[in-house]
């Protein structure tokens, strides 16, 4: 096996055929940036004492690497340093670490076992994000930044730990949460979301591609859902919204294509539910929906939310009442299931990518009201015949442009 090392730093690992493991030459002090990335052969490698960094996407790629074993010495693991490593099973990082970088396991799908020392200060952005053979993780103490969707797409933990000498985060009922905030950070297929008050709001991307969830209580408490904070749960099939909650970020139940039930407590006052459908009241916009949804037809929507349909791949059929003037960006986008539309006389706008990747849309109907079609709002219909895709954009007035 051939090192190229430069200053202490290895900067490429050039294996021969038939070369599976590699054993680092003694006097190497870092492993830069790429230096293992895509060798395809590696099953094993051990980084030895004097090393310190792991560099940005060392062993990117390696997607035969099942072992690693890095040494005491190394105090920094980089950005991407093990991203998409498809068989590495378990990691131990030691106690010299202190951060783990932004998306530093990040598809190590699967990733059984992680222990992350007490020396660790700072988890990246997506560092362990698609790691869906995760069944456990535990914080230590020292731990005082989590990246947003460090854990996100994990669909098989189970068990979330934060040790009680935390000053930042704690844990309860399989719930990352960071205490001074009250905010549910994170979740997991065995999250109960605490009831007692500790937690005030549901973040952005929490239990997004928790997969295996199948039903959840958002307590009195909380008043705010973060975006996509329960996108693609797809086995989630009820929700019910509480009187507390008053915001409720874009996407927050985007490709839950399981969901059947969303209900909102009568006495909520900026939400309410109509025949499965979320509905923000005042300003008469249906911001969810699911494969039951059947969208009010007696004025009290006027227009479609961005992403409200998003990924819900088992809706067959839906009806817009003529109330309707505006459908978002993203509003149907990858209802697959979605076989024919009419579009009312009273829609004057449609969003973005409002029915992209709608592959078995057949027939769609669009009227001469529409005066805005939002750029590649029906590519990826598959279904539909040539001479029934817009194919310009247009624009306010009546105007069209390429």
């Amino acid at each position: 096996m051939e090192f190229r090392i430069d200053n202490g730093i290895l900067e490429r690992c050039i294996p021969e055929e038939g070369e599976t493991a590699a054993v680092i030459p003694a006097g190497v002090t870092a492993i830069g940036a790429w230096a293992f990335s895509d060798c395809g052969a590696l099953t094993s490698v051990t980084i030895p004492e004097g090393v310190t960094s792991i560099g940005e996407s060392a062993f990117c790629g390696c997607s035969a690497l099942t072992s690693v074993t890095i040494s005491g010495s190394v105090t920094r693991i980089g950005k991407a340093a093990f991203f998409c490593c498809d068989a590495l099973t378990s990691v131990t990082i030691p106690a010299g670490v202190t951060s783990i970088g932004e998306h530093a396991f990040f598809g190590c799908i699967a990733l059984t076992s992680v222990t992350i020392s007490e020396g660790v200060t700072d988890i990246g952005e997506n560092a362990f994000y698609g790691c869906g053979s995760l069944t456990s993780v535990t914080i230590p103490g020292a731990v005082t930044r989590i990246g947003k969707s460090a854990f996100s797409c994990c669909g098989g933990l189970e068990e979330i730990t934060v040790l009680p000498d935390n000053p930042v985060y704690r844990s309860a009922g399989n719930c990352l949460i960071e205490s001074s905030a009250r905010k549910l950070i994170a979740g997991c297929k065995n999250s109960v979301i605490p009831s007692d008050g500790s937690v005030t709001s549901i973040g952005k991307s929490a239990f997004f591609g928790c997969i295996a969830l199948t039903s959840i209580t958002i307590p009195d408490s909380v008043t705010s859902i973060g975006e996509d904070a329960f996108f693609h749960c797809r086995g989630l099939t009820s929700v019910t919204i509480h009187a507390g909650v008053t915001r409720i970020g874009t996407g927050a139940f985007s490709r839950c294509d399981g969901l059947e039930e969303i209900t909102v407590l009568p006495d909520n006052p900026v939400y309410r539910s109509a025949e499965n459908c979320l509905i923000e009241s005042s300003a008469k916009k249906l911001i969810a929906g699911c494969k039951n949804s059947v969208i009010p037809s007696d004025g009290s929507v006027t227009s479609i939310g961005e992403s409200a349909f998003s990924g819900c791949s088992a809706l067959t059929s839906v009806t817009i009442p003529d109330s309707v003037t505006n459908i978002g960006e993203c509003a149907f986008s990858g209802c697959s299931a979605l076989t024919s539309i009419t579009i009312p006389g009273s829609v004057m706008k449609i969003g973005r990518e409002a029915f992209f990747g709608c592959r078995g849309l057949k027939s769609i109907t669009i009227p001469d009201s529409v005066v805005s079609i939002g750029k590649n709002a029906f590519s990826g219909c598959g279904s539909l015949p040539p001479d029934r895709i817009p194919k310009k954009e247009k624009r306010p007035g009546g105007a069209s442009s390429d």
